[in-house]
């Protein structure tokens, strides 16, 4: 097989190239989104809301069919109530916000499990949860890169409220920052991510795009910019890199990109000369006091 078989020819196929773009684009929105869920250890609440979809999803279908439309405002709705009830109830009760993130999630999840088990003809939950990146239609190819415009063009408008936000929450709003709504703002801009990638990497491994660029540049860079630019080349190299692997080697595509990226995050995690296991292993061995 010459070089050009292997990593040219298989985008000569059209489902391939709208494959490729799609998850492109979600690479970009999501490796930057990635960055401020690592930074300010939200991990778990970006699970919590790709989970929180189902009863939305559900509804829609419901309702509507299978309309990519409905299926689309219905996810956004219940990850929209999910994370800005979250926000609000930590603002207005004495409940943590990971709390009320837990709280919520599990009441939208169970209600979106219920709402399945009403539906007259069964749901393919496979493709909810894991996605189908070689099925992306040319509707779900615009809404990602309708999502990917939107998520870049914030960062680079609001880039000084989201750096201070991150960083300085207390000085962002001692200097006249509206600090609560940057972070629903974030909240909801990391919804409508989850629902733009739910047909191309479901939600479940949309996670798996956010967040392994991010830890994986978080390991190499100590610099915010530098690690935005170097989580999103992360990520675009490896949805090229993961699509590739999977067509030639019969895997999922959404699980080929994933595990590509935990590839370079496992590496990363190794062989980061500051922040990785040898370069630690290292610096703590030069501390030894010499017989």
């Amino acid at each position: 097989m010459s070089l050009h078989d292997a990593l040219v020819a298989p985008f000569a196929y059209e489902f391939m190239g709208r494959a490729l773009l799609s998850a492109v684009l979600l690479g970009v929105s999501g490796g930057l989104i990635g960055c401020i869920l690592v930074l300010r250890r939200l991990a778990l609440m970006g699970d919590a809301l790709s989970h929180s979809l189902l009863p939305g999803v559900a509804a829609a279908w419901y309702f509507f069919g299978t309309s990519t439309t409905a299926l689309f405002f219905g996810g956004l709705a219940a990850g929209l109530l999910t994370a800005l009830g979250s926000a609000l109830l930590s603002r207005m009760t004495r409940v943590k916000e990971d709390a009320a993130f837990g709280s919520l999630f599990i009441v939208f999840f169970g209600a979106g499990v219920a709402l399945v088990s009403k539906l007259p003809t069964r749901i393919n939950l496979t493709d909810f949860l894991f996605g189908n990146v070689l099925g992306v239609n040319r509707g779900e190819l615009q809404l990602a890169a309708a999502v990917c415009v939107l998520t870049v063009a914030v960062f680079v408008v609001f880039y000084r409220s989201v750096l201070l936000e991150t960083f300085d929450p207390v000085f962002h709003r001692a200097t006249g920052g509206r600090g609560g709504l940057v972070h629903m703002g974030f909240l909801a801009l990391t919804v409508l991510n989850l629902v733009a990638a739910m047909q191309t990497m479901g939600v479940v491994l949309a996670l798996g795009l956010f967040l392994l660029p991010a830890v994986s540049a978080y390991l190499w860079c100590d610099r915010f910019m530098t690690m935005l630019l170097l989580s999103v080349a992360i990520a675009v190299v490896n949805c090229a890199v993961g699509i590739l692997v999977s067509f030639h080697a019969g895997l999922a595509s959404g699980a080929s990109i994933v595990l590509c990226l935990g590839v370079v995050f496992i590496l990363s995690a190794v062989f980061s000369p500051r922040h990785g296991a040898l370069g630690a292993l290292r610096l703590s061995s030069g501390r030894r006091p010499q017989p």
